[in-house]
């Protein structure tokens, strides 16, 4: 068993079917039925069940595909370990980021940083925030950069708090009528979810008037403008040229509402000279108290 039989059992494991893992590995079906005998074999167990759908691995093909998955980490993280033993800032550089982060401001930190060191690789992964911590849990990438309050108990540092703000196109003048105003819904995770509810519980009575649930903020910012409702949104979404009204939101004791950005990673993970010098990279351009 080599590593291309970890990376077929891997392949197959994810799609459970023999036609789709081959067609993504670009190899025929009859090879890959062929070389899967073959282990199974050399194991002297089966490893998968057809079925109708697909295929289901075993207890033992479970146990050897996960074998498989440890393999290919472990080798994965050897050559990394190997390129990056000199002082020389190169190799690749797996990043995991907010969907909302990777939107509004890590294209420019990227590019900035590729500009500096154009022999580093990047290869980024996006998502919620709870899916970038258990990617890092996995180790699928050498750090994350999460919104919201994550329990991580490894390294983590403060990049940024940011204010949340009620988005109008008028002006809202009497925050007492903010239950009876349509208010525009987005897709978004729940810690910044459960903060706004929090902070709407607190301060009335009343349910919202919801009258239109979006997927994205870019949609629901589009809404606004034409008039269509008022929104509650974080500030990272918002720009001096948006021409919005905003009112920042506060707390009993009137103090700002903020969100919390996150850098997570492993102490480990510094010894890799490219992962250390974007997190020092990072820090210089995202946090006030580091530059």
């Amino acid at each position: 068993m080599d590593e291309k039989d970890w990376i077929m059992l891997q392949c197959l494991y994810e799609e459970r079917n023999i036609t789709k893992a081959a067609e993504k590995l670009y190899i025929s079906q009859p090879a890959m039925t062929y070389r899967l005998k073959q282990l199974e074999k050399e194991f002297g167990a089966k490893i998968v069940a057809r079925g109708k759908k697909g295929v289901e691995f075993t207890s033992q093909g479970e146990y050897i595909a996960k074998y498989a998955r440890n393999m290919i980490l472990q080798l994965r993280n050897t050559k990394e370990y190997v390129r990056n033993m000199d002082e020389e800032v190169r190799g690749i550089l797996r990043i995991g980021a907010s969907s909302n982060f990777s939107r509004y401001e890590l294209p420019s930190i990227l590019h900035k940083f590729v500009s500096k060191y154009p022999d580093v690789e990047i290869q980024l992964r996006t998502g919620w925030s709870f899916d970038i911590v258990h990617l890092l849990q996995k180790e699928e990438v050498h750090l994350g950069i999460v919104r919201g309050n994550y329990a991580w108990q490894e390294e983590k540092h403060l990049l940024r708090e940011e204010s949340l703000y009620i988005v109008s196109k008028n002006p809202i003048n009497d925050l007492k009528e903010l239950p009876s105003l349509p208010r525009i819904n987005y897709g978004t995770d729940q810690t910044l979810k459960a903060l706004i509810d929090h902070w709407w519980q607190e301060t009335y009575d009343q349910s919202p008037t919801i009258t239109m649930e979006v997927d994205r903020i870019d949609t629901c910012k589009e809404l606004i403008l034409t008039g269509m409702g008022y929104a509650i949104l974080p500030g990272i979404s918002l720009k001096q040229n948006d021409h919005l009204h905003k009112i920042e939101l506060t707390t009993k004791d009137q103090k700002p509402l903020t969100r919390n950005t996150w850098l997570i990673y492993r102490e480990r993970s510094l010894e890799l000279s490219v992962v250390k010098v974007f997190i020092e990279f990072l820090k210089r351009c995202l946090t006030p108290f580091a530059l």
